[in-house]
């Protein structure tokens, strides 16, 4: 169910993104919003995937879970770093935000370790830093598509 939500929601932000997709290449905090955004909704789905499949163990699962969700909080926090290094819009930085994702997947990668040790309870803090990654995710990409009708110089439309 989380997977095929991930994929249609990725679908729909992808189409957002290219109709928009000049405002966002041209402004370092909306590129790399729109990467780490993107970037968690295909996690969503590859790990609901893997989970999946079956005859899988719980050490199976963790290095799974593990090997996408150690890669995937690279790219956000590194999202941010980029942002600010090369002078994205400020008004829509958020170190709240970053810190809040951040450990979202860090309570992914801890319950990933909890698991391959053995801990069934890691299955659980993965899935529930999973599950309110989904949610920032599904914000970040409001306040990407808002930022982006907020720029200064933009047209706005009218009916």
């Amino acid at each position: 169910m989380v997977g095929g939500g991930a994929a249609a929601l990725a679908g729909l932000v992808f189409v957002a993104m290219s109709i928009n997709l000049e405002e966002i290449v041209t402004d370092a905090t909306h590129r790399n919003r729109a990467i780490g955004t993107m970037t968690g909704f295909t996690v969503v789905f590859i790990l609901c995937g893997l989970v999946l499949m079956g005859n899988q163990n719980n050490l199976t699962v963790g290095i799974e879970w593990l090997a996408v969700s150690g890669p995937a909080a690279f790219v956000y926090v590194n999202g941010y770093i980029k942002a600010v290094k090369e002078g994205g819009t400020r008004s829509q930085l958020s170190i709240a935000r970053t810190m809040f994702g951040s450990a979202c997947y860090l309570a992914q990668i801890i319950g990933a370790i909890l698991l391959m040790l053995g801990h069934a309870g890691g299955l659980y803090l993965s899935a529930t830093g999973m599950m309110l990654m989904f949610a920032s995710l599904i914000s970040g990409t409001w306040i990407l598509l808002v930022g982006i009708c907020d720029k200064p110089g933009r047209t706005k439309h009218t009916r």
